[in-house]
């Protein structure tokens, strides 16, 4: 796995496949975020206690989900970093976090919107949605210090060092609803007593997952183009100028 890190943590290699790449998942994630829609709002069925208010899930889940993974990305990128020293993957972090941002936000939102009809009100102070909320204020964190230290070392080493202390906030949303009493329901898919939704509610929700996924990635991609080109041409004319 080493090898395979230095190899692409050459911007030129690195963009060698990300530009192909970008384009295929550009065109990946708008076909399935597509299909995995048409799913939700007329082939999945209604929840027997929710009704229709449960089609909120086929949003707010994936979003949930995305939130944490682009979390464990930055860290794993921003451990790269520290250790290695690749300023590539400090990029990749840096420019994960307003994806970040917006995912944790729809999360954040759609569930609120969910929990008026469900729990009779849009907020509680559970376990569950307030280590999320905490998540959505670590991602503005990092925004901050990315925008307001983006030439200064000190500001890369203070962004992947709160990415790390941030990292401890996972497992604890993970394993919230089964450490505490909340209101907020315990997992229906990755659990050990197996899945508890049907095939109807799964398949779609699975599909806006990976469209969101697929999203992402394209995304980071093009915001990682820029920002290479950005230092390409700061580069040059710093050249220019000596």
């Amino acid at each position: 796995m080493l090898r395979y890190l230095h190899k692409y943590a050459n911007p030129v290699r690195f963009l060698s496949i990300a530009r192909p790449m970008r384009k295929a998942m550009g065109l990946l994630s708008l076909f399935i975020i597509l299909v995995g829609l048409v799913f939700a709002l007329f082939f999945s069925p209604p929840d027997y206690q929710q009704k229709e208010t449960v089609r909120i899930m086929y949003i707010h889940v994936p979003a949930a989900w995305m939130s944490l993974m682009i979390y464990a990305f930055i860290s794993f990128s921003s451990i790269v970093f520290l250790v290695w020293k690749f300023p590539l993957f400090l990029i990749l972090a840096k420019e994960s976090v307003t994806v970040g941002v917006i995912f944790t936000f729809s999360a954040l939102f759609t569930g609120s919107l969910w929990g008026k009809p469900t729990w009779g009100t849009y907020w509680v102070w559970d376990a569950r949605l307030t280590s999320f909320l905490i998540l959505f204020f670590i991602y503005l964190g990092l925004k901050l210090i990315k925008e307001s230290f983006s030439h200064s070392s000190k500001g890369d080493y203070a962004f992947a060092y709160l990415a790390l202390i941030g990292g401890f906030n996972l497992p604890i949303i993970k394993f919230s609803v089964d450490w505490w009493n909340t209101l907020h329901q315990p997992a229906s898919i990755i659990r050990t007593g197996g899945v508890s939704i049907s095939n109807e509610m799964l398949i779609p929700l699975f599909l806006m997952a990976t469209g969101f996924l697929f999203l992402f990635i394209y995304i980071l991609l093009v915001s990682v183009e820029i920002n290479l080109k950005k230092r390409k041409m700061g580069y040059s004319k710093d050249k220019i100028i000596n």
